[in-house]
């Protein structure tokens, strides 16, 4: 089966440590160790090969992507700078980016304005959040991030959330805390990266509930438990599931191939790996 397939959650490894940017550091061994326990096979240095922006590049042609979602962060942990996200995609149709900002570090006005100019003058696509990983940790229902729901709102852009294993404090992968958001917001997109695997039947309950929540199970698509989303997705959950690769810890064309095998319905999956992601990004 060709279809086009937009990945919500692809990364070139130079963009970060985390991502195994310096081979032979304790992060790279990490990012290979990574893509072990989410089942990649082959190589798991296979991501070396983003090491370099025409690598990365290459990596996208030859996984046959339509487009590839690069997400810039800024958490106390790590900062990806939506300059470095737009130097990254600038000039390339196969990539697009997601701004991150966080109004605990910056200031809500400083974050505010951060926005407008990640979307209007850098050309941006999106607003990722990511409240569990804050210090401290906060829910996204934190009213301290309200104005920021309310600007991407009303700049018609989507709120990207990060969720799942990862979370520092598993109790802040909570996908009842969205609820209030969702029902706040109901013109804004909410896309939750992890798809708050290993919550995933919390997370559909969610998702069934309020039609702007989105789930992107990327990685975790694959791991125990997550046959789930897929019966869902061939029920009410077809308009509000999208595939991602979460490489560079995850093969981009094993991924894909994976994912046709999972069992989805022939006639959702233009909407999980293109369509829907088309519609969210305003494509």
């Amino acid at each position: 089966m060709s279809l086009p397939v937009i990945d919500m959650r692809c990364r070139p490894a130079f963009l970060h440590n985390f991502f195994g940017a310096t081979p032979g550091s304790p992060e790279h061994d990490t990012a290979r160790w990574l893509n072990r326990r989410v089942g990649t096979s082959g190589s798991d240095k296979h991501f070396e090969e983003s090491l370099t922006q025409e690598g990365f590049l290459q990596a996208v042609r030859d996984a046959g992507l339509s487009q590839a979602v690069v997400v810039g962060r800024h958490t106390p942990s790590q900062h990806l700078p939506n300059d470095t996200i737009h130097q990254i995609v600038q000039g390339h149709p196969e990539l697009l980016g997601i701004a991150g900002v966080d109004p605990v570090l910056q200031g809500e006005q400083a974050a505010l304005d951060e926005i407008e100019r990640a979307i209007k003058v850098l050309g941006l696509r999106g607003i990722d959040l990511e409240p569990g990983f804050g210090d401290p940790a906060r829910h996204p229902d934190d009213r301290v991030y309200w104005p920021i729901y309310e600007r991407a709102q009303a700049l018609g852009v989507p709120l990207f959330l990060m969720s799942g294993p990862t979370t520092p404090d598993p109790s802040f992968n909570d996908p009842a805390r969205l609820a209030k958001v969702a029902q706040a917001f109901p013109d804004l997109p909410l896309v939750v990266y992890h798809g708050y695997w290993p919550r995933v039947q919390e997370a559909i309950g969610l998702a069934f509930r309020y039609a702007n929540v989105y789930l992107v199970p990327d990685m975790y698509v694959f791991q125990p438990g997550s046959q789930a989303y897929v019966q869902a997705a061939n029920q009410f959950l077809g308009d509000q599931l999208l595939f991602g690769s979460s490489y560079p810890f995850r093969p981009i064309r094993q991924s894909i191939d994976d994912f046709l095998a999972l069992g989805f319905d022939e006639a959702v999956l233009p909407k999980l790996l293109h369509g829907n992601a088309a519609r969210i990004l305003g494509l």
